[in-house]
């Protein structure tokens, strides 16, 4: 019988590192950060040349991502995104003391249909912050697959 798995350091180094990569391939400095399902940081990194605001930005949208249980993107996305003007959750950027994300570059981490974390990243528009979450996300189904978990790996998670 498998246990309920939590997102540790072995699994959020794993997520970097596949993240790392895939921002070196696509040429772009990304800073990464994997929270914990309560959106507190495990693992972050910010890769040589990155913006020295890179951290606080991927922190913000791992931990929108996690605490939401929504990717990023998807409170602005057209046509009713919670977070867009006359909607149910405009404003919402401006909660957590500034801290809650409402754009492209925060997945949840979905393991057996469970948000256990979340991935952010912040270095590149938003096509190459997608790609490299993606990465995070797939590299975390490589690993965990093999023990009997099931990871989603979506750029469009709303659980």
């Amino acid at each position: 019988m498998k246990k309920t798995i939590k997102l540790e350091r072995r699994e959020a180094a794993h997520m970097i590192a596949a993240a790392i990569r895939k921002a070196e391939e696509i040429g772009v400095a990304e800073t990464v950060c994997i929270t914990d399902e309560g959106g507190f940081p495990i693992v972050l990194e910010r890769m040589d040349g990155g913006r020295v605001t890179g951290p606080q930005i991927a922190w913000n949208k791992a931990f929108t991502a996690a605490g939401h249980k929504r990717s990023t993107h998807l409170f602005n996305q057209l046509p009713n995104g919670p977070a867009l003007p006359g909607n149910e959750a405009f404003g919402i950027q401006w909660s957590f003391e500034g801290k809650f994300a409402v754009f492209v570059g925060g997945y949840p981490v979905v393991v057996d249909g469970e948000v256990i974390g979340g991935v952010g990243l912040s270095g590149g528009n938003g096509e190459q912050d997608t790609k490299c979450g993606v990465a995070a996300l797939a590299a975390l189904k490589e690993l965990l697959e093999p023990e009997g978990y099931d990871v989603l790996v979506s750029a469009d998670i709303k659980k």
